[in-house]
């Protein structure tokens, strides 16, 4: 399954597009903060466009970024489980998003989306595409994961009924810290080396996940972003970012490829929080809303009881 400069091309204009389309979403959704912007290059070849909010109403820190580079040879992080491919050279694009809210009740959020495509000479490009998005709570609400995931199965269902409970078990799998034994939030979509079913439908797939994202996010937020908190709930939510802090810096596959890949480190990290803690062997109390997010939330769950 090879694929086109204009297929590529087409592939561009929608994440250029869509990175537009969600700072967008977000500054009215943050409703008073803006994002700042700032291109920038990558002397190996290509660059990306920027775009961080901090201090909003909503949203104490939040990145979006666009990045299109090349090279040579594709770095490991991206021919791990494609062995076949290293060596190769590349060329990468997507979108990449985290919202890091005020508020302890209104979860953080990661989204990403993005196109690879590995080359060699006298051979057909070999392309694939990835992506997703997940919820990361400190307060759950089963209420806002149902809708979540509602959101999730309803993009999947065109492609088929095995594609939502496929793509939600690889986002449990996937971002699943296995030094801690627990997920990083309540889940979502992930998949990556998608191109099994040729290049127009995957990438009609990727749009469908990425339209769906603000759709999922936007009313848990409303829903939360009002409610009263204090220094008990603001210390659980600045340590409970610790394990974001882990995942991405240990596991992440974008964060490595980003770093291995030679990209801007500014705009890597940005998906990092502005305030974290870390305290040792912390437990919540028996009984408490925090001791429920690790009994309730971070665990894989069927939460469409699409499973008998």
């Amino acid at each position: 399954m090879s694929v086109d400069e204009s297929e590529i091309g087409a592939v561009e204009t929608w994440l250029r597009a869509l990175h537009d389309q969600l700072t967008d979403g977000l500054e009215q959704l943050d409703g008073g903060g803006r994002f700042r912007r700032e291109q920038w290059e990558r002397p190996e070849g290509g660059g990306g466009d920027s775009r961080v909010l901090e201090d909003g109403a909503l949203f104490e820190k939040g990145g979006i970024n666009f990045s299109l580079v090349h090279g040579e040879r594709l770095p490991p992080t991206a021919s791990a489980r494609r062995p076949e491919l290293a060596g190769r050279g590349f060329k990468a694009m997507g979108v990449s998003m985290v919202l890091h809210p005020h508020n302890p009740y209104v979860p953080t959020t990661h989204g990403n989306w993005r196109f690879f495509v590995a080359e060699k000479p006298g051979e057909a490009p070999v392309w694939w595409f990835g992506g997703g998005f997940d919820l990361t709570p400190y307060y759950g609400f089963e209420e806002d994961a149902v809708h979540w995931h509602c959101v999730a199965r309803d993009a999947c269902a065109e492609f088929g009924d095995d594609v939502y409970p496929r793509f939600k078990q690889w986002c449990d799998e996937y971002f699943f810290l296995r030094h801690r034994n627990e997920t990083r939030g309540a889940g979502g979509l992930f998949f990556d080396d998608l191109n099994e079913w040729g290049f127009e439908r995957s990438f009609a797939f990727s749009r469908n996940v990425a339209d769906a994202f603000l759709k999922g996010y936007r009313p848990i937020a409303e829903r939360r972003r009002e409610t009263a908190f204090g220094k008990r709930e603001r210390e659980f939510q600045v340590y409970r970012r610790g394990r974001y802090v882990e995942f991405n810096l240990v596991y992440d596959r974008g964060t490595l490829f980003g770093l291995q890949s030679g990209g801007r480190t500014e705009s890597i990290l940005m998906s990092l929080p502005p305030l974290v803690s870390w305290r040792y062997d912390w437990r919540p109390d028996p009984g408490s809303p925090e001791a429920a997010l690790y009994e309730d939330f971070l665990r894989p769950r069927d939460w469409l009881g699409l499973n008998p």
